[in-house]
């Protein structure tokens, strides 16, 4: 639309740069890692090599 003003095109441009940087940050701060419990029993495994 040419009878926009630049202005109204900068602002549009930093409206979605915005949400953009918002919608990301937002993201990464609510994606949780599944924590693994330690296990107190640990399972070694013991080979007995005979050549």
């Amino acid at each position: 639309m040419p009878q926009m003003a630049p202005l109204s095109w900068l602002i549009l441009m930093i409206f979605f740069i915005l949400n953009f940087i918002l919608f990301n940050i937002i993201n990464y701060f609510t994606f949780f890692y599944n924590v693994k419990s330690l296990s107190k029993n640990k399972i070694s495994l013991t080979y007995n090599w005979k050549w």
